[in-house]
């Protein structure tokens, strides 16, 4: 039997949604720069499909393997500085992902504009799947997205977890 993959072009209606948007930004960096930026475009076409229709645009990711443990090295502000030069889009970017000031800037975050959350693996409930960090996430947001491919196979809390506490779907990626 075949399933049908729900996919966000399915969403009737995204206009002031905030979306959960899980990618796979594990791009390579050398002196804080980004030196392959293919994982990134392939996540453009999702994005841009969210902004044109008015979302609220919050990007969780994961680079490298940092062990739950916050590792400046593996920091993602350089790849939401590819992303804005990418999109000719401002991308605020957050150096948390589940702290208080994350709740704030969201609350701030207009429709059309994007947020990236810190590395989701300095976050150590990430790799055990913890439904209390996949809470957290999901209070952040209306409907969670997957585009991370790379990662759909992993039981991480940002893949797995989440979609126990949102409505979820795949992206343009991951379809």
């Amino acid at each position: 039997t075949k399933v049908k993959l729900k996919t966000i072009s399915r969403i009737k209606n995204l206009k002031n949604k905030r979306v959960l948007l899980r990618t796979d930004f594990n791009v390579p960096l050398k002196n804080s720069r980004v030196v392959d930026d293919f994982r990134i475009k392939m996540a453009l076409p999702t994005i841009k499909y969210l902004l044109k229709q008015k979302s609220k645009v919050i990007i969780i990711s994961h680079l490298d393997q940092p062990k739950g443990k916050k590792v400046v090295k593996f920091s993602l502000r350089p790849v939401a500085s590819r992303l804005e030069k990418l999109l000719k889009q401002k991308v605020f970017f957050i150096n948390q992902s589940v702290e208080e000031k994350v709740e704030q800037a969201i609350k701030i975050l207009k429709p059309g504009q994007i947020l990236m959350l810190e590395n989701i693996r300095f976050q150590p409930g990430e790799e055990i799947n913890s439904l209390r960090l996949a809470k957290k996430l999901a209070s952040y947001a209306d409907i969670y997205v997957n585009d991370a491919f790379a990662v759909s196979h992993r039981k991480h809390s940002s893949v797995v977890a989440i979609t126990k506490y949102l409505p979820s779907y795949a992206g343009l990626l991951l379809e």
